[in-house]
Formats: structure tokens, C-alpha cells, sequence
């Protein structure tokens, strides 16, 4: 083991530059981390996931958002600040024991660096690709450290985060071969007992029904263009140079599996051909371990080896640096955030703004859209399972504001049948006017229930209808 002298001071700095860059956000909640915070915010409600609670992603993203009562503002930023520092200092110990202590603190700043520098909708949310990314380095370090079942574990609660948790259980058995079965039972532990307590909660049907038959429809039906990869390998070169750098010169006995780990972490990122930004947060471990090593040996070339590497990293800083000071700027003057990239949340941010100058106690909300966001911002609770129109028409939210097309027709019927016996005082469309072709006024067995609401108020995108007292 390696030398980690002054390695908390290091983490402390590390600490301050990530919180200055998440405060910078506190005023913005982004897509995927509001779906997250309004689950657990229904939590505190005492509702149980899956059964009370729509909820298509396994639980712990949820249960995470509680260690801070589901808290936005800077109270998430400084969660958010906290995680990254906690999973760079995983990075450090790793690549340290791999190595040296140079290499530690490269793993360290590489990831802190790449968390800041790229699409903010992709790095600075908790969400499940993020979140997943800490038992993902510690199951591959203990994997490598010859603990299999603490191995094992690990993996089990990244798949209890994300279902791509299955990835980072095989590649431990690239580092924890000698005892697989541990390895195995360690991860079955963590998942048996929740499957224990959701046949207890009766949610065992309806976590399968959210989580993976859902999925598999939202999975099976989506596609991206590729050059989405291009894209994301464009401004992480430093990380893929770096990382093909060690595997080519590097003569360590992981090499193979440190490769090996990289390409299956791939795999995970791009299930059914999709290339969201925030899926290659799957490939960050294994890119800055190996990435450490390889930027310490081109650390010893010639000095055009070292201006491409600094090359490399300048793109991303010009690219995404300038929005730090002009988001800091805004929060320090009180001035509205002016960006494209946050109109709807803006946008939900007014909406929220008029339903809680509404509400009154035992309110609840339903939201025509997908629009967590506005659960989160007004901390109503939901009036039935159902909180966005996904499973009302089928379409999957990635789409549905240009798309009309439902993967499962008929079980959205039966879906919309269970939600007119419920009487939410709020019903908020977020959607008909960004897509008409799903317009909630079109779906002919929801008029007799709509007509029980008339319009409270309205932005430019949306339109709050309550529940009438007649």
C-alpha cells in the first residue's frame, strides 16, 4: 500500500473547488435528479415505492435523497459536493494501492475534473448513473483487494441504484476470480432482502411491472445517433488518451483486466443503442484508473506529449467553464438565470410558485407531463401512484414532447382507468402545449374526470386547472 500522506488536505481542496461549481447550480434543478428528490419527498409522506408511488428505477436513488429530507437549493448542492468528493477519494485510494501516490491523485483530479467540466445535465445531478458511480469503484477495488463478498455487496447495492448494476458485478469477476460464489453471495444479499421487504410492502408486482417491463419498453424502442460516443470520447480525449496510453505501454498484471473493465463498462453505457450523456458516467471509473497511470507515464515523455494532454483538457474547461461564471454572476446579483438549456424549469419554478400560494393542508398534485420538478418544488403529496403521464399514454418521457407514439397502449388505458377514481386537488399539464398530438383534452375517457377541474392559472407552457368545490 502506497504512501496517502496529505491526501485529506488534497481532498479538502478538491471538496471546495466541486461545492463552488455545485452552488453555481443551486438555483437549477435538472432533469432525472427532480424525478429523484419528488419520490423521496412522497417518502416522507409515508407512501411505499412502487406500490403508492410510480417509480421506474430501483429504490436506492430514492432512499438517498432522504439522508437530506429531499432538500433542493444548496442543501443538494452541498450532497452533490459532498458524493463527488467521497467517490474521488475512492478513485485516490485505488489507483493509489494499483500504483503509487501520484497516480492517486491524478484518479482524484481526473474525476473531479470531468464531474465539472462537461453537459451539466450529465454530471451535476444525483441521479442513478451518477450515484451508482461510488459502489461501482468500491466493488472493483475490493474485487481487486481480494474481498469478494464486500465485492459482491458493493455491486449489490449499485444494482439496488441502477439495473446496470449487473455490469459492475462482472467486471468484479474480472479481479475477483478466485472465489466467485463469494462474490455472487455478496451480492444477492443486499437484493434478497429487498425483495423480501417488497413482497412484505405487497409492491412485488408492481416494482416488476415499473422497473422492467417498463424499461425494457423504454429501452427497446429508444435510439440515439452514435455520434453521441464520438462526441463524449471528443471532450473526455484526456481521459481515453490517457487510459489507452497505460494499456499500451503499462506491463503491470492488471492491465487486461483494467482493459477488459473499460469494455464492458461501455457496454453498460450504451444499453439498446441509446447514448445519453449521463450513461457514460458508467465509464468513468474504469477510464480514470486507468487514465491515473497513463497520464503519470506520459508525465515522463516529450514535452508534445504533455501539450496534447493539456490540450486535450482545455477543450472541455473553454466549453463548460464560462457558464460557471455566468450562473455565479446571476446567483451573486439576484439576477434571473438567462439559459435555453433551464426554460422549463423556469418554468416549473413559476408554476410551483402559484400552486403554493393555493394550497392548502391535504392538497395534492397530479402532473399531464413529465414534470418531477414541480412535485419538488411545491412538496405536495401525490393523489394516486401516478405523478407524470407516462404511464397514462404510453410515451416515455424522453420523447414525448415530439413524439405521440405509445409502447404499451393498452396498459396505459388500464393505467388511466385507475387514475380517474382519484380526485388530486392540482392537475397541472405541462405537456399539451409543447406536443398536442398528446393533448390531454384528446384521450376521450379522461373528459368526465377533467370536467370536474377548472383553470387556477397559467405560464406560457402550462396551464393549472384545481379541483372544483361543487
Amino acid at each position: 500500500m502506497q504512501n496517502t500522506r496529505g491526501a485529506p488536505l488534497f481532498l479538502v481542496c478538491l471538496f471546495a473547488i466541486v461545492l463552488g461549481s455545485r452552488l453555481c447550480h443551486s438555483g437549477i434543478l435538472w432533469a432525472d435528479e427532480d424525478y429523484h428528490q419528488a419520490a423521496a419527498i412522497q417518502l416522507l409522506y409515508g407512501k411505499a415505492l412502487y406500490r403508492d408511488v410510480w417509480y421506474d428505477k430501483p429504490p436506492l436513488s430514492a432512499v438517498f435523497y432522504l439522508l437530506f429530507n429531499a432538500r433542493g437549493g444548496w442543501v443538494l448542492r452541498l450532497a452533490g459536493a459532498l458524493f463527488v468528493t467521497g467517490v474521488c477519494a475512492l478513485a485516490f485510494r485505488f489507483a493509489s494501492e494499483l500504483w503509487t501516490r501520484r497516480e492517486g491523485v491524478l484518479a482524484a483530479g481526473l474525476l473531479a475534473f470531468f464531474l465539472i467540466f462537461y453537459l451539466p445535465g450529465a454530471i451535476i445531478p444525483l441521479e442513478p448513473d451518477t450515484l451508482m458511480i461510488a459502489p461501482h469503484l468500491a466493488a472493483v477495488y475490493l474485487a481487486w483487494r481480494r474481498k469478494p463478498f464486500a465485492a459482491g455487496m458493493a455491486s449489490g447495492l449499485a444494482f439496488l441504484i441502477n439495473t446496470k448494476g449487473l455490469f459492475v458485478l462482472a467486471s468484479c469477476l474480472l479481479f475477483g476470480f478466485v472465489r466467485p460464489a463469494s462474490l455472487v453471495a455478496g451480492f444477492l444479499a443486499p437484493n434478497l432482502i429487498f425483495l423480501g421487504w417488497l413482497a412484505w410492502q405487497g409492491a412485488l408486482a408492481d416494482y416488476c411491472q415499473q422497473v422492467w417491463k417498463w424499461g425494457i419498453l423504454y429501452a427497446g424502442t429508444s435510439s440515439f445517433g452514435a455520434g453521441r460516443v464520438l462526441g463524449w470520447m471528443g471532450f473526455h480525449a484526456a481521459l481515453v488518451a490517457g487510459a489507452a496510453w497505460c494499456w499500451w505501454k503499462d506491463r503491470a498484471p492488471e492491465r487486461v483486466r483494467l482493459v477488459l473493465w473499460a469494455a464492458i463498462s461501455f457496454l453498460a453505457a450504451v444499453p439498446g443503442g441509446q447514448f445519453f450523456p449521463r450513461y457514460f458516467n458508467q465509464l468513468l471509473p474504469a477510464l480514470v484508473i486507468s487514465a491515473a497511470r497513463g497520464i503519470s507515464l506520459i508525465g515522463f515523455r516529450p514535452a508534445v506529449a504533455q501539450a496534447a494532454l493539456a490540450i486535450a483538457l482545455a477543450v472541455p474547461v473553454i466549453r463548460f467553464g464560462p457558464r460557471y461564471f455566468v450562473l455565479a454572476k446571476e446567483r451573486i446579483t439576484g439576477a434571473p438565470h438567462q439559459w435555453k438549456d433551464i426554460e422549463m424549469d423556469q418554468d416549473s419554478r413559476a408554476v410551483a410558485l402559484m400552486i403554493r400560494g393555493l394550497a392548502r393542508k391535504g392538497d395534492t398534485i397530479f402532473i399531464w407531463g413529465y414534470r418531477p420538478n414541480i412535485v419538488a418544488y411545491t412538496r405536495l403529496p401525490i393523489a394516486s401512484r401516478f405523478w407524470d403521464s407516462q404511464p397514462l399514454t404510453g410515451v416515455p418521457a424522453d420523447r414525448h414532447l415530439s413524439d405521440a407514439r405509445p409502447v404499451a397502449e393498452e396498459w396505459a388505458r388500464a393505467n388511466r382507468a385507475e387514475l380517474i377514481r382519484t380526485s388530486p386537488t392540482f392537475l397541472v399539464d405541462g405537456l399539451s402545449s409543447y406536443n398536442p398530438g398528446l393533448d390531454i383534452h384528446k384521450y376521450a375517457d379522461l373528459k368526465p374526470w377533467l370536467a370536474k377541474y377548472s383553470v387556477a392559472g397559467r405560464t406560457r407552457t402550462t396551464v393549472i386547472y384545481r379541483l372544483r368545490s361543487d
